[in-house]
């Protein structure tokens, strides 16, 4: 008969470089203290830092020479290397320190210890220590990859949560204090001249959308901060005093559709009264069927107005029509007789019992005034919705 098998637990069989884990062990404080002093002598940047994180970096150092150690231990087991490692140190240090200067740390310390192979391990182990060093750094230089990528996920995902705060509160119009400090977080360091752009998202991926926002600014050299809400691609850009250009700069991320700029406010703070004018623009654009694109806020004043807009209404008034009030009747008669016999110098003129040069100085004076030309069929048609909004302000007894 065959003799029974024991299938009972086995001891693990003694570490076959039991010699060379003891010197290890024993000389790992040592190491630590040399890896620390050679940073000191060759990181300028290490010797800037303050004690703090210093002290952090000497733990992530001596947990790496302990986190070592356990792997030549058990060389054969699963290791998070990273958290052994990294863990040690708070979260903050990947903010503390670059990735640039952690593989700088990292690999001052695997040249200590290689530096120190000769007198750790035993007598003919010297070459095994020595290749379980050079996996082990391999080892640790994904596991470094890994932490500053998690890191940067993380803040990513909280830094998306965080514009999309600020975008929110900028066109819903509730814009304070703590949507500049958040902004401020963010990289926003408060531009002169800023402005919103805001037309239909893209489907698909809005990261990839917003990315691409970011991609046309820095080309452009320009401040954003955006986020899709709905259906709605919103850009708050900075840096420009020409809406139109800034639209034109950030258009190829944005759908099929209007496009439409506010106008250009000083601050963060101010920039609602530019999404509220190029919201109020979107929803209006529908009926300009050759507006361009992109358009300005200020350039679909009527067709706002129209649509009842009281921002656009006032604009209208105070822009137009008040001005022309104050530099006398005549331009306002004229204006209004040239408008009513269908943009014609001489039915103008014969109505008001003047030459047609006369007309054509007052026009031109209402172009000076106003910023409008009469002779423009897109100017003559907002210059007359300005005038019938000032007669009846000036008609209302409650005005």
């Amino acid at each position: 008969m065959p003799e029974p098998v024991d299938e009972s637990p086995q001891p693990p069989a003694p570490h076959s470089h039991a010699a060379t884990l003891k010197r290890l062990e024993q000389s790992s404080g040592s190491l630590a203290a040399q890896a620390i002093a050679r940073m000191d002598e060759t990181l300028p940047w290490y010797r800037a830092m303050p004690p703090e994180n210093r002290s952090w970096i000497g733990l992530v150092a001596q947990a790496g020479i302990a986190a070592f150690t356990e792997w030549f231990r058990h060389p054969d087991a699963p290791q998070a290397i990273s958290t052994d490692v990294f863990g040690t140190a708070p979260r903050e240090l990947t903010r503390a320190i670059t990735l640039r200067q952690t593989v700088e740390m990292v690999r001052t310390t695997i040249e200590v210890m290689e530096s120190a192979i000769d007198e750790v391990a035993a007598p003919g182990d010297e070459s095994v220590l020595r290749e379980a060093l050079l996996v082990y750094a391999r080892e640790i230089a994904f596991a470094t990859a890994q932490v500053y990528a998690q890191a940067a996920e993380a803040r990513g995902a909280w830094d998306a949560r965080l514009e999309s705060l600020v975008v929110n509160a900028v066109l819903s119009g509730e814009a304070d204090e703590g949507a500049v400090s958040r902004a401020a977080a963010l990289g926003w360091n408060s531009p002169e001249h800023v402005c919103v752009v805001l037309g239909t998202a893209p489907d698909g991926d809005s990261e990839l959308t917003v990315e691409a926002i970011r991609r046309a600014s820095r080309h452009a050299k320009l401040q954003v901060l955006t986020g899709v809400l709905g259906d709605r691609l919103v850009v708050i850009a900075g840096g420009s005093d020409n809406p139109l250009a800034v639209a034109k700069a950030l258009i190829g991320p944005y759908a099929a559709g209007p496009v439409v700029a506010g106008p250009v406010v000083p601050d963060l703070l101010a920039a609602t009264r530019s999404a509220q004018n190029a919201a109020a623009g979107l929803k209006a654009c529908s009926a300009w069927q050759d507006a361009p694109r992109p358009v300005l806020a200020d350039d679909l004043l009527p067709e706002r107005a129209i649509a009842g807009d009281p921002a656009a209404r006032e604009q209208l008034v105070e822009e137009i029509y008040r001005p022309l009030e104050e530099a006398g009747s005549a331009l306002l008669e004229t204006l209004s007789v040239y408008l009513e016999q269908a943009s014609s110098l001489e039915g103008a003129a014969r109505m008001l019992f003047v030459h047609p040069n006369t007309v054509r100085y007052r026009l031109r004076r209402v172009t000076d005034v106003t910023g409008w030309s009469p002779s423009d069929v897109r100017s003559a048609f907002t210059l007359r919705i300005a005038l019938i909004l000032g007669r009846l302000v000036d008609g209302d007894p409650q005005s």
